[in-house]
């Protein structure tokens, strides 16, 4: 089974660690990451840019507008994910629970669709 688990980052939060923890908790989460690579438990991870950096579209009525930044005002913004492979929800959950920003955010845990099956089921 596939889930992503989606990094949110609390920047107030973030900024209050002692200096250097951050970036101790970043080489330490890039070694884990490997080891969870090498495993086959890994499939893909990025870091997201700052919520600055983002666009939001939206069409309403056939008009659409486009937004800077994220769609949702909030503390906490999107900033990472990683897609794993796991034999159920609780390999997921221990592997989401590896991961050290719920420190300074939340992880996300979500079940990823099998976008064949929905293919088939909609005649695509």
């Amino acid at each position: 089974m596939q889930f992503v688990v989606l990094i949110y980052d609390d920047k107030s939060l973030a900024g209050e660690l002692p200096e250097g923890e951050y970036d101790e908790m970043m080489r330490g989460c890039i070694r884990h990451a490997d080891e969870l690579r090498e495993s086959g438990h890994l499939l893909a991870s990025q870091k997201l840019q700052e919520p600055s950096t983002a666009k939001t579209i939206r069409v309403r009525n056939g008009r659409s507008s486009v937004v800077d930044g994220p769609f949702a005002e909030t503390k906490e913004v999107l900033g990472g994910f990683n897609l794993i492979e796991a034999k159920d929800w609780d390999e997921a959950m221990r592997i989401a629970h590896s991961f050290p920003w719920a420190r300074t955010g939340s992880v996300e845990v979500r079940p990823v669709d099998d976008f064949d099956a929905v293919r088939r089921a909609v005649g695509a």
